[in-house]
Formats: structure tokens, sequence, C-alpha cells
């Protein structure tokens, strides 16, 4: 079916679910998007992306008569999203889980908010988010860091409910990891090239079924989020920890100055600022040539 000059609201839509393991809530979540889909009259397909479960999650999805597409092995969450974001018939995509905890009766309002954006992202900061509170304190320093970075307030860095357009994925596919880090990627580079991102308030469930989510998730996600930023905005890195390196250097130039003792430490303070400054705005004239439009 040809999308062009078609109403946003009569554009058909290709749901990619990533499944793990998820036997327990697969044939529930389903039935609530379809559920949720068909309330609205719209066009869709569901995609269901087997990764290497050792249990019924492809059987049981099957019987529901999605299309399913297994993998021999278990790659991971994000290079899940790619397989189906590339088998998807359609130029609108949404992503949820497996495991119940996305609200399928938010999707329709999160398509309706897609109008004029590229991505609409399902904020979970509604009235009921069971977020487990173990989580929250890392999960509020990510985001606070990430907002900083990126220049903009995040609400939710990570949520995987989200509504894009297949431009907006393609453009960053090449970037976008095999694991977790998926939608902290995609936010962040939609974020710092200037897409058209917005946030929709949504409500959060605890899971069905175990998480998949570690305590080293919590450092690679730091990781990356340092990593993207540098990839598209050095300068937010740079300069705040070229900033360190000259106070450092003043105290002790300034401490130096009053025992009358001069020390090679302020020096060395001083040079470092001026290197990792010189390397700040290399890496800003590299990001600015390499995302030019062609």
């Amino acid at each position: 079916m040809s999308t062009k000059n078609m109403d946003v609201n009569d554009e058909p839509v290709s749901i990619v679910i990533p499944a793990f393991n998820e036997e327990g809530g697969i044939t529930v979540g389903i039935e609530t998007l379809r559920a949720a889909m068909d309330g609205i009259g719209r066009e869709y397909e569901i995609i269901v992306v087997d990764d290497g479960s050792k249990d019924q999650t492809a059987e049981l999805a099957l019987k529901e008569g999605v299309t399913v597409l297994s993998q021999p092995e278990n790659r991971g969450y994000g290079a899940s999203l790619k397989v189906g974001i590339d088998y998807s018939s359609y130029d609108i995509i949404i992503i949820t889980d497996a495991d119940g905890s996305y609200p399928a009766d938010a999707i329709p309002g999160l398509l309706d908010d897609l109008k004029g954006y590229e991505m609409v992202v399902g904020a979970r900061i509604g009235e009921k988010v069971a977020i487990p509170t173990v989580r929250q304190p890392a999960k509020w320093f990510l985001g606070k860091l990430a907002s900083y970075l990126a220049g903009r307030h995040i609400p939710d860095l990570n949520s995987g409910l989200r509504v894009m357009r297949k431009p907006l994925i393609l453009r960053f596919k090449h970037l976008l990891p095999a694991g977790f880090s998926f939608t902290t990627t995609i936010t962040l580079a939609s974020l710092c090239t200037g897409a058209l991102v917005k946030y929709t308030p949504i409500n959060y469930h605890a899971r069905i079924g175990e998480s998949k989510i570690r305590p080293h998730h919590a450092v690679e996600f730091l990781l990356l989020i340092i990593r993207t930023i540098v990839y598209f905005n050095p300068l937010k890195v740079f300069l705040p920890l070229g900033g360190l390196f000259f106070i450092g250097g003043l105290s002790k130039f300034l401490y130096d100055v009053t025992v009358g003792i001069v020390s090679g430490t302020a020096m060395i303070g001083f040079l470092g600022a001026a290197i990792i400054w010189a390397v700040g705005l290399l890496s800003d004239q590299i990001t600015k040539i390499t995302l030019r439009p062609q």
C-alpha cells in the first residue's frame, strides 16, 4: 500500500515485539495489542522476533496468527528490533515489549501524537508506574546526565514503547547496538541531531516473568551515553572535562604563589586543559563534517 499523501491517522503500522523466553506473557500481549489496534480501525501488522527462546514463546506467538521471526540464538534486544524493523512493511514503526509492562491501550494516543513528529516516546511518568525501587537511583542519574549532555529534558531515556518513522531509524541504524541500549541510543541520536521527538506520559505495569535487566547494564548505559554524546556533540564532554583540569591547575598555582614555591603541577593542569579542549574542538569539527548532509 502506498502511503504517499496519506494522513498520519490512516497510515498502516508495523508493530515489532522482541521476545526472549516470554511464554508467560506473549499471548496476552498480542491479544491486548490486537484489541487496541482493532479499536482504531487502522491497518497493521504484528511482528514477533523470537530471540533464541528456550521456551514456547515462538509457538504461542504463531498460534496467535502473527508473523514470527525466529533467531537461532540469543542476539540481544536491539538486534531483534533491527531484524523486525528490516522485515516490516510500513513506514510507521511501533516497538513494545512482550512482558505486559507497557499498556497497549496507550498506543492509539501515541499514534495520534505522531503528526508532525519523527518519534513519540511513551514516557513512564503516568499515574501508575511500577519501576523497581532498586533501579530508580540509577535511572534518575542516567536521565539527568543524558538530559544535560543532550541539551533537552528527557523524561524517559530508554522507554521500550515508542512510535517512530522508519527513515529516522534507518538514519541511525549503523549506530544502534544489539543490546538493551537500542532505545537509549536512538533517543540521544535523535535529540542531538534536531529530530522532532515528543514525550507522552504512560503508565507502566509490573512485568510478567523475570526481568532481563542486570546491574551491569547500568554501567553499559553510562558508557553508551558518554560515547553517543561524544559522537554527536563532543564539546558537551570535553569542555567541562578540560575545565576541571584548568580549575585544578589554577588552584595549585594560587596556592604556590601564597607559599612562594612554584611547582610544575599547576602547569600540568593548564596543559591538560589545553590538550583536552583542543581535542574537543577537533572532534567537534570532525563531527560537523561527518554529519553534514550529503
